[in-house]
Protein backbone atom coordinates (compact mmCIF):
# COMPACT_ATOMS: atom_id res chain seq x y z
CA UNK A 1 0.00 0.00 0.00
CA UNK A 2 1.36 3.43 -0.93
CA UNK A 3 1.95 6.03 1.75
CA UNK A 4 -0.85 8.19 0.30
CA UNK A 5 -3.34 5.29 0.36
CA UNK A 6 -2.29 4.41 3.91
CA UNK A 7 -2.80 8.05 5.01
CA UNK A 8 -6.26 8.12 3.41
CA UNK A 9 -7.17 4.88 5.19
CA UNK A 10 -6.02 6.31 8.52
CA UNK A 11 -7.94 9.54 7.86
CA UNK A 12 -11.16 7.63 7.08
CA UNK A 13 -10.69 5.53 10.21
CA UNK A 14 -10.27 8.69 12.27
CA UNK A 15 -13.50 10.17 10.86
CA UNK A 16 -15.32 6.86 11.36
CA UNK A 17 -14.20 6.71 14.97
CA UNK A 18 -15.45 10.23 15.66
CA UNK A 19 -18.76 9.41 13.93
CA UNK A 20 -19.11 6.35 16.18
CA UNK A 21 -18.40 8.47 19.26
CA UNK A 22 -21.14 10.90 18.18
CA UNK A 23 -23.54 7.98 17.83
CA UNK A 24 -22.42 6.73 21.24
CA UNK A 25 -23.12 10.04 22.98
CA UNK A 26 -26.44 10.41 21.17
CA UNK A 27 -27.49 6.90 22.20
CA UNK A 28 -26.52 7.52 25.82
CA UNK A 29 -28.61 10.69 25.87
CA UNK A 30 -31.60 8.97 24.24
CA UNK A 31 -31.40 6.04 26.67
CA UNK A 32 -31.71 8.28 29.73
CA UNK A 33 -29.59 5.83 31.72
CA UNK A 34 -26.78 8.21 32.64
CA UNK A 35 -23.90 9.99 30.93
CA UNK A 36 -20.32 8.88 30.32
CA UNK A 37 -17.72 9.15 33.09
CA UNK A 38 -15.99 12.35 31.90
CA UNK A 39 -19.31 14.16 31.41
CA UNK A 40 -20.43 12.95 34.85
CA UNK A 41 -17.39 14.57 36.48
CA UNK A 42 -17.78 17.83 34.59
CA UNK A 43 -21.49 18.08 35.35
CA UNK A 44 -20.80 17.55 39.06
CA UNK A 45 -18.00 20.11 39.26
CA UNK A 46 -19.69 22.75 37.09
CA UNK A 47 -22.85 22.48 39.20
CA UNK A 48 -20.83 22.89 42.39
CA UNK A 49 -18.88 25.97 41.30
CA UNK A 50 -21.84 27.45 39.43
CA UNK A 51 -20.56 27.87 35.87
CA UNK A 52 -21.89 26.59 32.57
CA UNK A 53 -21.18 22.94 31.83
CA UNK A 54 -19.77 23.76 28.38
CA UNK A 55 -17.41 26.34 29.84
CA UNK A 56 -16.07 23.95 32.49
CA UNK A 57 -15.73 21.10 29.98
CA UNK A 58 -13.67 23.38 27.74
CA UNK A 59 -11.45 24.34 30.70
CA UNK A 60 -10.91 20.67 31.56
CA UNK A 61 -10.11 19.78 27.95
CA UNK A 62 -7.54 22.57 27.74
CA UNK A 63 -5.97 21.53 31.06
CA UNK A 64 -5.70 17.89 29.98
CA UNK A 65 -4.41 18.96 26.56
CA UNK A 66 -1.51 20.77 28.26
CA UNK A 67 -0.61 17.57 30.17
CA UNK A 68 -0.92 15.55 26.96
CA UNK A 69 1.44 17.96 25.19
CA UNK A 70 4.19 17.25 27.71
CA UNK A 71 3.60 13.49 28.06
CA UNK A 72 2.05 11.78 25.03
CA UNK A 73 2.33 14.57 22.46
CA UNK A 74 1.62 12.28 19.52
CA UNK A 75 -1.97 11.99 20.74
CA UNK A 76 -2.53 15.56 19.52
CA UNK A 77 -3.52 15.86 15.89
CA UNK A 78 -6.34 16.65 13.50
CA UNK A 79 -8.52 14.09 15.25
CA UNK A 80 -8.19 16.00 18.52
CA UNK A 81 -9.69 19.15 17.00
CA UNK A 82 -12.34 17.34 14.95
CA UNK A 83 -13.37 15.36 18.04
CA UNK A 84 -13.66 18.42 20.27
CA UNK A 85 -15.75 20.29 17.68
CA UNK A 86 -17.86 17.60 16.02
CA UNK A 87 -18.86 15.03 18.65
CA UNK A 88 -21.25 17.32 20.52
CA UNK A 89 -22.89 18.60 17.34
CA UNK A 90 -23.10 15.07 15.94
CA UNK A 91 -24.82 13.83 19.10
CA UNK A 92 -27.20 16.81 18.99
CA UNK A 93 -28.09 15.95 15.38
CA UNK A 94 -28.81 12.31 16.24
CA UNK A 95 -31.05 13.31 19.15
CA UNK A 96 -32.80 15.92 16.98
CA UNK A 97 -33.48 13.34 14.26
CA UNK A 98 -34.83 10.80 16.75
CA UNK A 99 -36.91 13.19 18.83
CA UNK A 100 -38.03 15.93 16.45
CA UNK A 101 -37.97 14.45 12.94
CA UNK A 102 -38.71 10.76 13.44
CA UNK A 103 -40.52 11.45 16.74
CA UNK A 104 -39.37 8.16 18.23
CA UNK A 105 -41.04 7.32 21.52
CA UNK A 106 -38.24 5.98 23.72
CA UNK A 107 -39.94 3.01 25.34
CA UNK A 108 -38.00 0.92 27.85
CA UNK A 109 -36.87 -1.67 25.23
CA UNK A 110 -35.66 1.15 22.94
CA UNK A 111 -33.86 2.82 25.85
CA UNK A 112 -32.11 -0.45 26.68
CA UNK A 113 -31.22 -0.92 23.01
CA UNK A 114 -29.84 2.64 22.85
CA UNK A 115 -27.76 1.94 25.97
CA UNK A 116 -26.27 -1.22 24.45
CA UNK A 117 -25.50 0.58 21.18
CA UNK A 118 -23.97 3.46 23.11
CA UNK A 119 -21.64 1.10 25.01
CA UNK A 120 -20.55 -0.70 21.83
CA UNK A 121 -20.00 2.46 19.79
CA UNK A 122 -18.08 4.04 22.69
CA UNK A 123 -15.47 1.29 22.61
CA UNK A 124 -15.45 0.90 18.84
CA UNK A 125 -15.20 4.64 18.17
CA UNK A 126 -12.22 5.20 20.45
CA UNK A 127 -10.52 2.09 19.07
CA UNK A 128 -10.92 3.41 15.50
CA UNK A 129 -9.40 6.82 16.02
CA UNK A 130 -6.71 5.59 18.42
CA UNK A 131 -5.53 3.09 15.83
CA UNK A 132 -5.56 5.77 13.11
CA UNK A 133 -3.09 7.77 15.26
CA UNK A 134 -4.20 11.13 13.87
CA UNK A 135 -5.07 12.65 17.22
CA UNK A 136 -7.57 11.76 19.91
CA UNK A 137 -9.70 13.67 22.40
CA UNK A 138 -7.79 14.98 25.44
CA UNK A 139 -9.61 12.74 27.94
CA UNK A 140 -9.02 9.61 25.85
CA UNK A 141 -5.30 10.28 26.28
CA UNK A 142 -5.48 10.02 30.08
CA UNK A 143 -5.32 6.22 30.14
CA UNK A 144 -2.32 6.34 27.82
CA UNK A 145 -0.61 8.81 30.16
CA UNK A 146 -1.21 6.42 33.07
CA UNK A 147 0.08 3.49 31.03
CA UNK A 148 3.20 5.42 30.06
CA UNK A 149 3.74 6.82 33.56
CA UNK A 150 3.67 3.34 35.07
CA UNK A 151 5.92 1.99 32.30
CA UNK A 152 3.05 -0.25 31.15
CA UNK A 153 2.70 -1.90 34.57
CA UNK A 154 -0.90 -0.75 34.35
CA UNK A 155 -2.19 -1.83 30.94
CA UNK A 156 -4.31 0.56 28.90
CA UNK A 157 -7.65 -1.17 29.55
CA UNK A 158 -7.15 -1.06 33.32
CA UNK A 159 -5.83 2.50 33.22
CA UNK A 160 -9.03 3.48 31.39
CA UNK A 161 -11.17 1.84 34.07
CA UNK A 162 -9.19 3.69 36.78
CA UNK A 163 -9.64 7.07 35.08
CA UNK A 164 -13.33 6.46 34.34
CA UNK A 165 -14.17 5.29 37.86
CA UNK A 166 -12.21 8.22 39.33
CA UNK A 167 -14.23 10.64 37.17
CA UNK A 168 -17.53 9.15 38.34
CA UNK A 169 -16.46 9.34 42.00
CA UNK A 170 -15.38 12.99 41.62
CA UNK A 171 -18.64 13.83 39.85
CA UNK A 172 -20.74 12.19 42.58
CA UNK A 173 -18.77 13.89 45.39
CA UNK A 174 -19.20 17.36 43.87
CA UNK A 175 -22.84 16.68 43.04
CA UNK A 176 -23.56 15.70 46.66
CA UNK A 177 -21.56 18.69 47.95
CA UNK A 178 -23.75 21.02 45.90
CA UNK A 179 -26.92 19.35 47.18
CA UNK A 180 -28.01 18.10 43.76
CA UNK A 181 -29.59 14.74 43.01
CA UNK A 182 -26.80 12.38 41.87
CA UNK A 183 -29.23 10.49 39.64
CA UNK A 184 -29.28 13.50 37.34
CA UNK A 185 -25.71 12.63 36.29
CA UNK A 186 -25.27 8.95 37.22
CA UNK A 187 -27.15 5.93 35.93
CA UNK A 188 -26.60 2.32 34.96
CA UNK A 189 -25.09 3.56 31.69
CA UNK A 190 -22.48 5.55 33.62
CA UNK A 191 -21.48 2.49 35.66
CA UNK A 192 -21.29 0.23 32.60
CA UNK A 193 -19.25 2.84 30.73
CA UNK A 194 -16.83 3.29 33.63
CA UNK A 195 -16.06 -0.40 34.15
CA UNK A 196 -16.34 -1.85 30.65
CA UNK A 197 -15.33 0.85 28.17
CA UNK A 198 -11.59 0.28 28.66
CA UNK A 199 -11.72 -3.48 28.04
CA UNK A 200 -14.06 -2.93 25.06
CA UNK A 201 -11.66 -0.41 23.50
CA UNK A 202 -8.78 -2.85 23.89
CA UNK A 203 -10.85 -5.73 22.49
CA UNK A 204 -11.82 -3.74 19.38
CA UNK A 205 -8.22 -2.53 18.91
CA UNK A 206 -6.94 -6.11 18.92
CA UNK A 207 -9.67 -7.80 16.88
CA UNK A 208 -11.08 -5.09 14.62
CA UNK A 209 -9.16 -1.85 14.06
CA UNK A 210 -5.54 -3.05 14.09
CA UNK A 211 -6.25 -5.91 11.64
CA UNK A 212 -8.33 -3.51 9.50
CA UNK A 213 -5.47 -1.02 9.20
CA UNK A 214 -2.42 -3.27 9.20
CA UNK A 215 -3.80 -6.70 8.27
CA UNK A 216 -2.31 -8.02 11.52
CA UNK A 217 -2.36 -11.79 11.87
CA UNK A 218 -4.01 -13.19 14.99
CA UNK A 219 -1.52 -13.58 17.80
CA UNK A 220 0.72 -10.66 16.85
CA UNK A 221 1.11 -7.96 19.45
CA UNK A 222 -0.44 -4.50 19.29
CA UNK A 223 1.91 -1.66 18.46
CA UNK A 224 0.84 1.85 19.32
CA UNK A 225 3.34 4.61 18.72
CA UNK A 226 2.08 7.37 21.04
CA UNK A 227 5.13 6.94 23.23
CA UNK A 228 7.42 8.10 20.44
CA UNK A 229 7.76 11.88 20.60
CA UNK A 230 7.39 13.86 17.40
CA UNK A 231 10.70 15.07 16.00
Amino acid sequence: MSSKSFWIKRFLMMLTGILFISICVGCYRLSGFGVDAFTCMNLGISGFIGILFGTWQLIMNIAILIVVFFTVRKCIGAGTIVNMICVGYGADFICWMAENVLKVEMTLPLRIGALILGCLFAGLGVAFYMTAEMGIAPYDSVALIIEKGTKKKIAFQYARVISDVACVVVGVVFCLASGDNIWTIVGIGTIINAFFNGPLIQFFRIHVTQPLLYGRQEGESITFNIYQEKK
